[in-house]
């Protein structure tokens, strides 16, 4: 996939106000997702690809993947589906994670009820929490951040 590629989908996630976008195709994994207000960000990971990008994609710019750490060491956790989102296994239970909390890629950190169904979201990330973003009991989108990890 080239650069004129990758602005086709983000012009495309433009047109059609698309928050999220995801490919993959062989080894190579392309994820774009927009944040409130901002541009797509687009991502391509180390193992996969050499380099990384934030913001819209211009053909001078690509940045190594330790110029990301320098801009944004924070890493966010979305939500998967559209659903209720809570901390905890039930209303009494102490919260799955917490500010200060290490995790990783197989840990839970939160339940997000869809259709009646319990679905645990593991973290598939590693570090530790930063921010508690959703709200305890309160819905959640496709796509919206429900924890940022340092």
């Amino acid at each position: 996939m080239d650069l004129k590629d990758i602005k086709a989908i983000i012009d495309l996630m433009r047109k059609n106000d698309l928050s999220v976008f995801e490919l993959e195709k062989d080894r190579f994994r392309l994820k774009l997702q927009k944040r409130n207000g901002e541009q797509p960000t687009w991502m391509v990971p180390a193992q996969t690809a050499p380099t990384v990008q934030n913001g819209p994609p211009n053909a001078s710019a690509a940045h190594p993947v330790s110029a990301l750490a320098e801009t944004s060491h924070l890493r966010d956790i979305v939500s998967p589906m559209v659903g209720t989102f809570y901390r905890a296994a039930s209303p009494d239970a102490p919260p799955f994670v917490d500010v200060g909390k290490e995790v990783t890629e197989e840990t839970v950190v939160c339940i997000i009820e869809a259709m009646k169904v319990m679905n645990e979201i593991k973290a598939e990330t590693k570090g530790v929490i930063a921010e508690v973003v959703a709200e305890n009991g309160k819905p959640v989108q496709f796509g919206q951040v429900l924890y940022r990890v340092r």
